[in-house]
């Protein structure tokens, strides 16, 4: 199957308009365009306006227009459809404009980090303190409770291991990689993600005879090299997808006597260990569950062990503004899902259990450029995604995600944590 290139959608008024090349029964709220009134059109054309006047971006418009002060460029080819999604969904409208072709970008990152730096005051004041009356708000079935969190982790996780083999290295690691400098190339993103792995291992003392708790398997390859250790690990995940992967390499490396692999629930766990490692975990727990989740550290945790945790953060502010409403990347890519910060992590740790923070170390500068490389991989092999039947929209919709994420990395609006806590050896 060859790809299909984005079309521009044709241009009616709004309310009503479906785009052509859109899947109406998969994709219903992109093949639609939302009925959204003159007044609100109006209001969020000039919301986009004066926001335009003080960023260094362009935005051109079909009749020639162009607002902005320079800067990467993003041509909206609908405006009516652009402004309605907008003014209706906010930051959903937007991502779903971009995935029913109304707008593109030649620079979509760099597009999408100018409005990342400015994500705090994009809207008015005014209108930000209104925001409980037309923010959409979280939907209850994406609660991560025990059940919430397997259908959560099986619409991301379970989609297809031939997809996510498709733009990740041979590690098959979905996380942050740990370079030696920059530019990264993708010939080094193996290698650095071992070196993230190795970090991870050495800040919760990982060695020979180590009892090791994983919360998150992945693809199995942070185990695997535990296990090379001379570890002992018990591995957690709720996506069969990837236990069904991961055991098969464990198989494959003779590691079977080593390496545990269960389909469980964090909050299922049971016995004691040395040593957890639990790497982007944390944001698919929800704000709800954080102290149980952290409880569960400490529970699991021998006296005297070591809990290394990567973490995905963003400033605090921001996490209170967000965190109970929906999200595009709720919506899309990790339902349930809700990036803390570091204050609220550390808050909750204090609170909650009886670790002690140990060491933190930030470098969201790395998972920019894994991005990138996870990206462009995905761009230039996008007739395999096609042939494993995934069609167009998903296609803008993946592009989209990795950009955007590049984007906060970039901007500085997402961070990238290493968190060690320890464990006192007299019980408190």
């Amino acid at each position: 199957m060859t790809q299909v290139e984005p079309r521009p959608a044709a241009r009616h008024r709004p309310g009503g308009h479906r785009a052509a090349h859109v899947d109406a029964d998969r994709w219903p709220d992109v093949a639609a365009v939302p009925r959204a009134s003159w007044p609100v059109r109006a209001v969020t054309q000039a919301v986009l306006e004066r926001a335009l006047r003080r960023l260094p971006l362009r935005m051109r418009f079909p009749d020639g227009t162009t607002l902005g002060l320079g800067g990467p460029l993003v041509e909206v080819r609908n405006p009516e459809a652009f402004h309605a999604r907008i003014g209706t969904r906010g930051l959903i409208g937007f991502g779903e404009s971009y995935m029913a072709g109304e707008w593109d970008a030649p620079d979509l990152v760099g597009a999408l980090t100018v409005l990342a730096a400015h994500a705090a005051d994009l809207i008015p004041p005014r209108l930000q303190r209104l925001r409980g009356l037309w923010a959409q708000r979280q939907p209850l079935t994406q609660r991560n409770t025990p059940d919430g969190s397997r259908s959560n982790i099986s619409r991301h996780y379970d989609m297809s291991n031939d997809l996510f083999a498709l733009f990740l290295d041979e590690t098959l690691t979905y996380s942050s990689a740990v370079f030696r400098g920059f530019p990264a190339d993708w010939s080094l993103l193996a290698a650095a993600q071992h070196r993230k792995i190795d970090r991870l291992l050495d800040l919760a003392g990982v060695g020979e005879g180590t009892r090791l708790l994983e919360i998150g398997t992945g693809w199995g390859e942070l185990a695997l090299r535990a296990a090379a250790r001379g570890a002992y690990v018990t591995s957690l995940t709720l996506s069969r997808e990837q236990r069904d992967l991961a055991l098969d390499r464990v198989r494959a490396a003779g590691h079977a006597d080593r390496v545990s692999i269960e389909l469980c629930d964090y909050r299922e766990a049971s016995g004691t260990y040395d040593a957890i490692v639990s790497v982007e975990m944390i944001e698919a727990v929800g704000a709800e569950f954080w102290p149980v989740y952290f409880r569960t550290l400490d529970e699991r945790l021998a006296p005297g062990g070591r809990a290394a945790l990567q973490a995905i953060t963003m400033p605090h502010e921001r996490m209170l503004a967000s965190r109970d409403t929906h999200t595009w990347i709720q919506k899309y890519i990790f339902p349930g899902g809700l990036v803390p910060s570091t204050q609220a992590i550390e808050q909750t740790v204090h609170e909650h259990t009886g670790l002690d923070m140990a060491a933190r170390d930030g470098f969201g500068a790395h998972y920019a450029e894994t991005l990138r490389l996870w990206r462009e991989r995905f761009t230039d092999r996008a007739d395999e995604v096609a042939a494993l039947g995934f069609d167009e929209t998903f296609r803008r919709l993946w592009t989209f995600y990795l950009a955007y994420s590049e984007a906060g990395f970039r901007s500085g609006y997402l961070d990238v944590q290493h968190y060690l806590f320890t464990k006192e050896r007299s019980a408190r």
